[in-house]
């Protein structure tokens, strides 16, 4: 008697854990497919092309930079596959067990009446109606349903495409560039084409004493890689020899001079070789006596007449 009663109990204990636990109710798999590209770096340089001639003769030079990069690119098709499942909920036996049931005596009239029309009824009738029913009226699985259906990651294809070398040749835009002179470091800016303009007769050269620093070392540097590049520029004795000169005649007061004075430093700065600062102080001085016509011309007839320059009246259009 003991016994039987001993055996009850354990029949009734595992019935209630195989409720409580359940079975989840799996579903077709499902994948996803998607293209991964990799990309690994082989190699990084930085240009710096300093122009010609090699030695400066004159007081500006445009260095231009690029940064030049090789790749190793492969492409991947990805397809990750998905193992998808109804989770057990017993509450939702309350009414799966009697659906169950009606879905598959239905399921089963369905199938007879198949025969009679030669199975012309489609099987989300015959074949899903049974196999709803038979999920429903266990009570140790729920049926299959896409709104609550989970998914775990089952495995992964990954297959290559493609490998190839990709090269690129950017500007080193609007990044720091280091340039030495003498003792002095100053650190400068390229524009948006990559390209650092030099003046030694501007900031910060201007403030330095350049007549005995026969070179500029130009550097550069990517913080993320330590990747770095450097090279010099010489300037020659003879620029060393004016650049004194030639930024007192552009950088001294100008309003305290007169007309002839004005000329002077014109034609100077034109002797010295320096054209293009000559034109940029002459359109200087034509913008300061824009508003006062009687001494623009008074300006530019001295120009011409003492400079020999050719300089066209802003007054005529």
């Amino acid at each position: 008697m003991f016994k039987r009663s001993t055996l009850t109990l354990a029949g009734a204990a595992m019935s209630g854990a195989l409720l409580l636990s359940g079975c989840a109710n799996h579903m077709s798999q499902r994948s996803e497919h998607e293209e991964r590209i990799e990309r690994k770096l082989l190699a990084h340089s930085l240009l710096i092309d300093v122009g010609s001639p090699a030695v400066l003769e004159l007081p500006q030079r445009r260095v231009r930079i690029n940064e030049q990069k090789t790749f190793e690119v492969t492409e991947f098709d990805v397809t990750r596959h998905y193992d998808r499942y109804t989770p057990y909920q017993p509450w939702r036996e309350v009414y799966e067990i009697p659906l169950g049931a009606v879905a598959i005596v239905a399921g089963v009239g369905a199938n007879v009446l198949n025969v009679f029309m030669f199975g012309q009824l489609p099987d989300s009738v015959t074949k899903d109606w049974i196999n709803y029913g038979f999920a429903g009226v266990n009570p140790a699985m729920n049926v299959q349903s896409h709104g609550r259906a989970e998914q775990n990651l089952a495995g992964i294809d990954d297959i290559q495409r493609d490998k190839r070398l990709e090269y690129s040749s950017l500007p080193w835009a609007e990044r720091p560039v280091v340039v030495k002179a003498g003792k002095q470091t100053h650190e400068l800016t390229t524009d948006r084409h990559g390209v650092l303009r030099l003046n030694l007769l501007d900031s910060p050269f201007a403030e330095q004493d350049l007549n005995h620093i026969g070179k500029l070392t130009i550097m550069v540097e990517d913080a993320q890689d330590e990747t770095h590049s450097n090279t010099t520029l010489s300037i020659s004795s003879n620029l060393r020899g004016k650049l004194l000169e030639a930024h007192n005649l552009i950088y001294d007061d100008l309003e305290g001079d007169d007309v002839n004075q004005w000329v002077h430093r014109v034609k100077r700065l034109s002797e010295l070789g320096l054209e293009e600062e000559a034109s940029e102080l002459e359109q200087s001085l034509i913008e300061l006596t824009r508003n006062d016509p009687e001494l623009q011309r008074e300006f530019l007839h001295s120009l011409t007449k003492n400079a020999g320059r050719l300089v066209a009246d802003p007054g005529v259009s």
